[in-house]
């Protein structure tokens, strides 16, 4: 099964177990009854912002939709073994390509990933509770954090609060960033 369809099935079991129609579950997340529907069918990975909608209006934390096995203390992950995990935004091949930095460990409160971030013209904001930390490893970022708008460059980090509405994405060609995001269930 491909890493939507694991996705979606997950989403799906907890929504059913929670006696949730889709309908509810995208009111209680905030998204469009669509992308909640592609997203059980398996047909898009969402952005990680959806993600942590959803796990939020069905009460689990993040790591529950994208882990695949439990792995005991500490967490190791070696170079070149991380798997992809890439969204698909608006329903075609997304900008975004995200590597799981902490799978498996069933406890995490925080997620942690190296992401690959490839330039995209719409530039759609996003806001959901917890807080980010990025570190830019390669490329030029632009960061939309409320009505402000800065550049981070290779080195430069940001820490902030992810309910104000921002929008992280590479400009003049791909970046690649480490991001840790914190969400409290």
């Amino acid at each position: 099964m491909s890493t939507e369809g694991k996705l979606g099935a997950r989403i799906r079991k907890y929504r059913e177990q929670l006696g949730l129609s889709q309908e509810q579950l995208a009111v209680n997340s905030g998204l469009d009854l669509s992308l909640v529907i592609d997203v059980e069918e398996g047909t898009i990975y969402p952005p990680i912002g959806a993600i942590i909608k959803l796990s939020r209006a069905l009460g689990q934390r993040v790591g529950t939709f994208m882990d695949d096995q439990n792995v005991a203390d500490p967490v190791i992950t070696r170079a070149g073994q991380v798997e992809e995990e890439t969204a698909s935004h608006r329903g075609a091949k997304g900008h975004y390509h995200y590597y799981p930095l902490g799978k498996g460990k069933i406890d995490r409160h925080m997620e942690p990933m190296f992401i690959r971030i490839e330039e995209d013209e719409i530039k759609e904001v996003s806001s959901h509770e917890g807080e980010e930390f990025i570190i830019v490893i390669s490329g030029k970022i632009l960061m939309k954090y409320g009505k402000e708008e800065t550049i981070l460059e290779k080195g430069d980090s940001v820490y902030y609060n992810s309910v104000v509405p921002h929008f992280i994405g590479a400009i003049d060609g791909p970046a690649e960033i480490y991001a840790i995001l914190y969400v409290p269930i």
